[in-house]
């Protein structure tokens, strides 16, 4: 299994390094190292959608550089700029605006092809999309740890992932759970009486916060802003928002915390 998931509130510390501070490592001893240089290939415009692509770029910031292979799984809609990358030893899912964010550069896209795969068992994976589960993750110390979390939607482009979020760290993962459930490390808690979603009537439409501008108050009293950029089906009321100070996507159920 996974070491357990830890992340620290980067509104608050910034963007200061790009290891393990910003992004979660399966392998906390996996590093990327690269003499790519800036210039290879370095793509202007986007002539086409990445979505689907593996890439490649160097993230220079506060005179360092690091190189950063990836797939990306979307382009968002209410914000075309925006992708959601997939980074390679790494479990969380990463908005960055490819094409215009300054600390991206030498961006190429990889030959390289995602291997086909199929899931095994897809009744199940039906079964749990917008289920409440608990999720064991190995821990420094040997004993598993458990974490609460919903189970959001299969992945895009690599249709055997899915994405999950936790109540400890509200922000967007990918994880093989089927993997994990055939294991004995995923568990689907059993639906309570108020957690049944209302029955709307064929046709009806429903309000969609997708598109708007959002403001959050910390707890030490600043504010940081963002924008909803995805409802999740099989949850309506729960929604991914990107903030503007940061790279993370974050899950929020917006009915519960309005």
């Amino acid at each position: 299994m996974k070491n357990t998931p830890g992340l620290r509130d980067t509104a608050d510390t910034g963007h200061e390094g790009v290891s393990a501070n910003m992004m979660k490592k399966k392998n906390p001893h996996k590093k990327h190292k690269s003499s790519l240089s800036p210039t290879t290939n370095a793509l202007s415009q986007p002539p086409r959608s990445l979505v689907g692509s593996r890439i490649q770029h160097v993230w220079k910031e506060g005179g360092g550089h690091v190189v950063w292979k990836g797939t990306v799984l979307d382009q968002v809609p209410v914000n075309p700029s925006l992708y959601l990358i997939k980074y390679d030893g790494f479990d969380c899912v990463y908005g960055l605006e490819l094409h215009k964010d300054e600390r991206i550069q030498g961006l190429e896209v990889l030959p390289d092809r995602l291997a086909k795969s199929r899931v095994t068992d897809a009744s199940l994976a039906d079964t749990m999309i917008g289920k409440a589960v608990e999720h064991m993750f190995e821990t420094e110390e040997g004993p598993k740890e458990e974490w609460r979390g919903m189970v959001l939607a299969r992945a895009p482009i690599v249709t055997t992932w899915f994405y999950i979020t936790y109540e400890k760290e509200p922000v967007l993962y990918m994880y093989q759970l089927l993997d994990d459930y055939k294991a004995g490390d995923l568990r689907i808690m059993p639906e309570s009486n108020d957690s049944v979603p209302t029955e709307r009537e064929p046709g009806e439409v429903v309000d969609s916060l997708v598109g708007k501008q959002v403001e959050y108050a910390k707890e030490d009293g600043g504010k940081r802003t963002g924008m909803v950029i995805h409802q999740v089906e099989a949850k309506p009321s729960v929604y991914f928002i990107k903030f503007d100070d940061d790279f993370l996507i974050y899950v929020y159920d917006l009915v519960k915390t309005s």
